[in-house]
């Protein structure tokens, strides 16, 4: 740093220049993501050509050499002589920043595409690019060196260190093959610059898997290929849909349908001023109409979870932006209109519906297209064309009120289903904010709101609390002697609860034992659960070591799972693992006789034949506990119930929406599915687990 400052100490970086030393700008970062940025760049020009009509195929292959090649069969970039810049249109596109045909030149109706960098800033941060252009019977191709254009002088399989010799004054496309007439195409091949890049960033299979997936929902009919030579076997992947955006929402959908899969669809016209390139050169500002179209497929689910897809030009807006807001919007206008006029069916009273209780167990793809839409950022994240707001609430508005109004038998009854979740949701939400309200741990001993059957422990400590959930009255009487009343509290449930799988969200909270659970637990409920409310460290489900036993604990762990998932994911619900043998081993002299607990027929066996072939003797008839009342306090304390003996099994999932599919296929409505699985699973049944 120097106290002198004047314009001799300025930078101006030119062209690709810009890009190599603040790549951030361009791609969002240098990392994995950056990279996988990058590769969506090219991809996205092909789906570009894709969505005007030309080519249906796209092959994206991961090499082993770090390099990713991406091929098309679309009209090919043009290989004739730019006339500003005297440059062939294939160097243009790759070396000149905002430079392509989509900034209203007519080439594009809609595109991703909108700043014209994206080629040129990939060029400019690899180690070497080589593109292959098949147009008027021939093949072009041209390679460059971070993003200088030049020779490589290869031999056998390129390679990005191989010597290279930048051309002087003017580069040329060579002409490497020649194809049949009319076969056009493009294919380019690179190498990241790890100069550029971190060590740690690489290209992730299943990342592009999935938007690959997504693409081929988005564009109806494209085929998709994406190939990973990395490893010993090369393995292809094809995605090919014909559904639409119809069938990527039957996709996403976690739970089963509250109604069918709705598409709502339109157009508005709206205008803007923008700056033109004329003739001259000059930008002049003109006041142009443009054409946004909507297209929209949503259904409701069982569930409360959200799942929500936008879209521009099939360009991913993971935060949203004006097309979101004006979705939501309609949504709102629409529902609490229909809620208002069905008031006194719902028994809605003064309450309001807010957002939350029309987006539960959405599942809606949102797409909107229009030319040179407005994006915050070369990343396209957010959507910032403020007219789309109002286009796309004025179509959701109609459409769906038109589906609201219609006579059809089928559309009555969905609506009128849709209507009834969307209230219960909101009374859900009332419900749950005031058993958030009431249950506080300071106040706990003198809420009427707590059930009488809670047995509670004095500790204040949450972390070292304990809530063990116990099967049958006669099982508490003996947990009660058997528990320590410092840290374990016990709440009895009568026999099997209610499958909130099946059942709606008022039909689970009117229900005795499950609102039982929900209180005592004192954080809420579905969305409204909050982990840090929760009044026990542990919650652990205490059953029989039975058939019956283990149903009871599946229809508790799905409650947990669908209404209070966060105290899952956070590793804090158990199941407690009674025994299931006692065998009294019988000592010789007056020394006291040993007692033995197994938990299984297996462990059982193996513990005879070792006293067996030690010489021992125990008592006939060994104990087999049918429940958990059959134990004294003792028997209960030490095997199940004491820290320093028992044995607990945590319950968790690493894959959340796996979970949601098994508990669904075991516990929901679809009865033909559940079938189906325990035919074919049958033989997977070792008999001897049998509880007979």
């Amino acid at each position: 740093m120097t106290a002198e400052y004047s314009a001799h100490h300025l930078q101006v970086l030119e062209g690709l220049e810009a890009v190599r030393k603040r790549p951030g700008m361009y791609i969002g970062s240098t990392d994995s993501r950056g990279l996988m940025h990058c590769l969506w760049e090219i991809i996205d020009n092909a789906v570009d050509e894709a969505l005007g009509g030309f080519g249906e195929r796209i092959d994206v292959t991961l090499r082993p050499d770090g390099s990713v090649e991406v091929g098309d069969r679309a009209r090919g970039i043009p290989v004739d002589i730019e006339p500003r810049t005297g440059l062939t249109g294939v160097e243009v596109v790759f070396t000149k920043l905002h430079a392509g045909g989509k900034f209203g030149g007519g080439s594009y109706a809609a595109s991703g595409g909108l700043h014209g960098v994206g080629a040129s800033v990939v060029n400019a941060l690899s180690e070497r690019l080589d593109v292959e252009v098949d147009r008027d019977g021939k093949t072009y191709a041209l390679s460059f060196r971070r993003g200088e254009p030049g020779v490589f002088a290869d031999s056998g399989e390129p390679r990005p260190d191989a010597p290279f010799t930048p051309y002087d004054e003017r580069s040329e496309l060579r002409v490497i093959g020649k194809v049949a007439k009319g076969v056009t195409g493009t294919r380019v091949r690179y190498w990241a610059d790890r100069q550029i890049f971190t060590r740690d960033a690489t290209f992730h299979l299943d990342e592009l898997e999935q938007r690959a997936r997504q693409t081929a929902f988005l564009v109806p009919g494209l085929h998709i290929a994406i190939g990973d030579a990395r490893g010993e076997t090369p393995v292809t992947t094809d995605f090919h849909f014909d559904g639409g955006i119809s069938e990527f929402a039957d996709f996403l959908a976690p739970d089963s349908g509250v109604t069918d899969t709705w598409r709502l669809t339109g157009t508005g016209d709206f205008t803007e001023t923008v700056p033109v390139l004329q003739a001259s050169g000059a930008m002049v500002p003109t006041e142009v109409t443009r054409t946004c179209e909507v297209d929209i497929a949503l259904r409701w689910g069982t569930g409360y979870e959200t799942v929500s897809r936008s879209f521009v030009n099939i360009i991913a807006t993971p935060k949203g932006g004006t097309h979101q807001q004006g979705f939501e919007q309609g949504l709102m206008k629409v529902l609490r209109t229909q809620v208002e006029q069905n008031a006194r069916r719902l028994k809605v009273g003064t309450d309001k519906i807010e957002k939350d209780d029309i987006l539960a167990g959405l599942t809606a793809v949102l797409t909107v297209r229009l030319p040179e839409p407005q994006f915050e950022g070369q990343t396209k994240e957010v959507l910032g064309t403020p007219a789309v707001r109002q286009i796309v609430t004025s179509v959701v508005s109609r459409s769906l009120g038109e589906r609201f109004s219609s006579t059809k038998r089928d559309d009555k009854a969905q609506t009128a289903l849709l209507l009834d979740k969307v209230v219960a949701e909101m009374k859900a939400r009332i419900s749950a904010r005031a058993h958030k309200e009431t249950q506080r741990r300071k106040n706990a001993l003198e809420s009427s709101s707590l059930p009488a059957k809670l047995v509670d422990c004095r500790t204040n400590d949450v972390a070292a609390s304990e809530l063990f959930i116990v099967e049958g009255n006669s099982a508490l009487g003996t947990a009660k002697e058997a528990r320590t009343s410092e840290y374990q509290a016990l709440l009895p449930i009568r026999g099997k609860i209610l499958n909130t799988q099946k059942a709606s969200i008022s039909d689970m909270l009117s229900n005795a034992e499950c609102a039982s659970i929900i209180q005592v637990i004192g954080a809420g409920s579905g969305r409204s659960f909050d982990l840090e409310q929760a009044r026990y460290g542990k919650v652990i489900l205490m059953s029989d070591a039975d058939v019956d036993g283990a149903h009871i604990r599946t229809l508790l762990l799905t409650l947990f799972f669908r209404y209070m998932r966060p105290l899952v994911e956070a590793g804090r619900v158990y199941a407690a693992v009674p025994p299931l043998h006692r065998v009294i081993v019988v000592n010789p002299g007056s020394k006291p006789n040993e007692t033995i607990y197994t938990y299984s027929e297996q462990e059982l066996h193996a513990l005879l034949a070792k006293l067996q072939k030690a010489g021992r003797r125990w008592q006939e008839p060994i104990q087999r506990y049918k429940g958990l009342g059959e134990m004294d306090a003792e028997q209960l304390a030490t095997t199940t119930m004491d820290r320093a003996g028992r044995t607990l099994r945590r319950v968790t999932f690493s894959d959340a929406e796996a979970a949601a599919t098994v508990f669904e296929l075991l516990m929901g409505n679809e009865v033909a599915p559940r079938r189906e699985f325990i035919v074919t699973s049958s033989d997977r049944l070792a008999r001897d687990r049998i509880d007979a």
